[in-house]
């Protein structure tokens, strides 16, 4: 447990309210301000106007920073996002890029507010950046945040704001993520906000103290360059737009978007049942040689237009790079509420931010102290965390037949990153991050399956960039990308396919390449399934040393599979770090989506389109789909033999009763996919009217429980992940006690209960 230092509290930021901001810039710094009430007062015909050219300008200056960032994270993988905010910090607009960034942005602009206004002053023309994740802007150190205020009249009128991940910021690691870490200062030490730019003029003290601590110094500074272009791109545009129609009217309208937003999720949250919501993420791996397995649990209560997120049983902050602070548990719930519950509503964040509360207690490993480690926080205790939100979300939604077809099982359930640093083909010192697991799989939908290799929930514009732009710019040469069968989590409706790439060191004078690897999720799953359907694949990272890769290109054969490499193969745990030398082969294979549905309920037919497609193998479509394939198609007789052997294994022995798939318009009040609520208040299977749970507040109490080992899930579960853990992993599922229908599936730690759930009230909208 990291010790604690005294003077950090200062830095440990939650938001306040702008009464309070107000007091605390004081007299020398003036908020342009509206009357209450002017937001009301705006006609409908200049607000769309004002509102269509906001998000336009958020586009503009997204733009702006691929044109000039050097970096592939930035310019093809779009890691990096951009808001405007009004004079107080309150977000108006994100752009469509990394939404987990613009989570936190508001934090900064109002610690800055708090702490900057008096020395040394904020005044126009002035931008400040900051890399620390406990006053936000960012979810880990490798987020630079760089706002800018912009005055009109004297007055603060707003702030633009451009975050963009940083490919090295310092630290014991290269590339800023330290496998090493036991705390903050292992990693690269963040920086508060602190003056970059002062009345338009970059200041080379502060710019030369924030480069000193990179290994690639120049890619650097021609990122903080793009970042300050943006944010003067945006002050050109939002001046032009002020000079135009006049501060308070684009002020008011400001004012509307942030009501619009949240009248319109308050709506439509009434018409969803009350209820509560439960779920939790796993991580595998806290450091190097660490062999413990951490929790995130999520309890989410839906009370009339309102949400509460309550993490209330997570498990304390560890000695390790995983934990993320406050802005990184905003980070977690920000983004699946903006690309499930508001695709039809403007993404002003700040009026969504009303809507929400969060119940969470600071030392945990997703509100955490300083000085835990947090290098990769953005995609470890973050990323777990809109897991947990996301399964619960798609639960509610699935209570809620007029919006069910929004919900979306868990996407990719983490990033896979590698790292790599060395000297280049053109002598020349790289370092990089793999960007091709930003084509991760999309989590099944209630009514069709999830989007192949789709992107990341998260990163609504996310990319990857060409196999053929990877080897330009760095000493790399590629065997193979492409997508992998049975990563999607099976279900009726299948999850979207995970990928993976396989490469070797190319053209570089050095004998090898340094190499940092952290990805979790190989012990067991973390894209979930839902209402039964089955979690995505387990993460699987190998470097086969000593290949015989130069040999077989010599006898015209290009490798096809891991079998084909010659060598030693060696399993790369969660965390690692260490070499890549010239003759070594990468491969590494990321997450899909989790499923929709009972995968035994997947019509054959489909299925056998899978295994046409490649898409699942004849083990999967027969041991988890029961689906037996002969003489070039479906197998029908033996396909019904398989399926119900393998409902009688879920119920112990003994034949299951017929099953069949209804609609909403069948019965009674529909708490999910599977089960609903009969007039006497007992919950019935759908599929069979089998008594499944005493009432709404204990939907699954009479289901019975299946337990097996993890490949039980299928093949995409690799069980060569658990000896990296002391815990035994096992697959648990509920099912129906009539027609073994799985009404939820899950693998997870053995010796832990299921802290998965729901308790519906049934008062709420329907």
């Amino acid at each position: 447990m990291p010790i604690p230092v005294l003077g950090s509290e200062k830095f440990e930021y939650k938001p306040v309210n702008s009464s309070e901001l107000r007091a605390a810039a004081g007299g020398g710094l003036q908020l342009h301000d509206v009357p209450e009430g002017a937001a009301a007062e705006i006609d409908p015909l200049t607000y769309e106007v004002i509102r269509g050219r906001l998000w336009a300008i958020t586009e503009e200056m997204g733009e702006a920073v691929k044109r000039m960032s050097g970096s592939l994270v930035v310019t093809q993988c779009n890691d990096f996002d951009i808001a405007i905010m009004d004079e107080c910090g309150d977000v108006v607009q994100v752009g469509l890029y990394n939404t987990e960034m613009c989570a936190s942005m508001d934090m900064s602009a109002k610690w800055t507010i708090q702490h900057r206004s008096a020395n040394p002053g904020i005044a126009d023309g002035d931008m400040f950046i900051t890399t620390d994740p406990w006053v936000g802007g960012g979810i880990h150190q490798n987020d630079a945040s760089l706002m800018a205020p912009l005055f009109w009249e004297g007055d603060l009128f707003c702030w633009t704001s451009t975050c963009a991940h940083q490919i090295d910021l310092g630290g014991v690691a290269p590339g800023s993520w330290t496998p090493r870490s036991e705390d903050v200062f292992w990693e690269s030490i963040p920086m508060p906000p602190i003056k970059l730019v002062e009345r338009g003029q970059v200041r080379s003290d502060v710019e030369d103290a924030y480069l000193r601590r990179s290994r690639v110094p120049m890619l650097v500074a021609l990122d903080s360059r793009a970042m300050i272009g943006a944010n003067n791109v945006g002050h050109e545009q939002l001046r032009r737009l002020i000079g135009k129609y006049g501060p308070d009217t684009v002020k008011a309208a400001m004012r509307r978007m942030l009501d619009d937003a949240e009248r319109r999720l308050r709506a439509k949250l009434r018409d969803i049942p009350d209820g509560t919501w439960k779920a939790i993420a796993h991580q595998d791996q806290a450091r190097s040689d660490d062999r413990g397995i951490y929790k995130i649990v999520v309890s989410m209560t839906k009370a009339d237009d309102h949400l509460t997120f309550d993490f209330t049983g997570t498990d304390p902050e560890v000695d390790g790079l995983i934990n993320c602070t406050y802005a990184g548990i905003r980070g977690g719930v920000v983004p699946p509420l903006l690309t499930t519950l508001c695709g039809d509503i403007p993404w002003a964040a700040g009026g969504i931010n009303r809507c929400y509360d969060i119940v969470s207690e600071p030392g945990t490993i997703n509100n955490c102290r300083f000085p835990a480690g947090i290098s990769k926080a953005s995609v470890a205790s973050c990323w777990a965390t809109a897991n947990a939100v996301a399964e619960c979300i798609a639960g509610m939604l699935d209570a809620s037949p007029k919006y069910r077809e929004l919900l979306m099982a868990d996407s990719c359930g983490t990033w896979d990153l590698a790292f790599f640093a060395g000297v280049d083909q053109r002598e020349q010192p790289f370092a990089t991050m793999l960007g091709d697991p930003m084509a991760g799989g999309l989590g099944a939908r209630s009514d069709q399956d999830g989007v192949d290799t789709g992107g990341l929930a998260v990163i609504a514009m996310g990319a990857i960039a060409d196999v053929e732009m990877n080897e330009f710019a760095y000493p790399l040469l590629y065997l193979w990308r492409r997508e992998e069968p049975d990563t999607g989590g099976p279900g009726r409706y299948r999850g979207g396919m995970g990928a993976s790439s396989c490469f070797v060191p190319h053209d570089s004078p050095a004998d090898a390449m340094a190499m940092v690897v952290s990805h979790t999720g190989k012990a067991l799953p973390q894209a979930a399934g839902v209402s039964g359907g089955y979690p995505a694949n387990t993460a699987y990272d190998v470097v086969v040393r000593g290949s015989a890769v130069a040999a077989e290109f010599a006898a015209g054969r290009v490798p096809e599979n891991l079998d084909q490499l010659g060598g030693e193969q060696e399993s790369v745990p969660p965390e690692f770090e260490g070499m890549l030398a010239n003759g070594d082969v990468y491969y590494t294979r990321w997450q899909g989506g989790g499923g929709y549905g009972d995968p035994l309920d997947r019509e054959p037919a489909a299925v056998f389109a899978d295994l046409e497609a490649e898409k699942v193998t004849e083990a999967g479509a027969e041991g988890v789909y029961g689906v037996v394939v002969a003489a070039g198609g479906v197998d029908n007789d033996a396909t019904a033999k398989r399926r119900d052997e393998i409902r009688t294994r879920r119920g112990g022995g003994g034949a299951p009763r017929p099953a069949r798939l209804v609609d909403d318009g069948d019965g009674g009040t529909a708490i999910d996919g599977n089960v609903e609520v009969v007039d006497d208040g007992s919950v019935h299977c759908r599929h069979c009217g089998s008594v499944a749970g005493v009432d709404a507040e204990d939907p699954y109490s009479e289901a019975l429980t299946f337990e097996g080992p993890p490949s039980t899930a299928g093949p995409h579960i690799l069980e060569d992940g658990q000896q990296f853990v002391d815990r035994d992993i096992v697959f648990r599922q509920l099912c129906c006690p009539g027609c073994r229908a799985a009404l939820l599936t899950e693998v997870v730690p053995a010796d832990e209960p299921s802290a998965r759930g729901k308790s519906l009230s049934l008062r709420g909208g329907r």
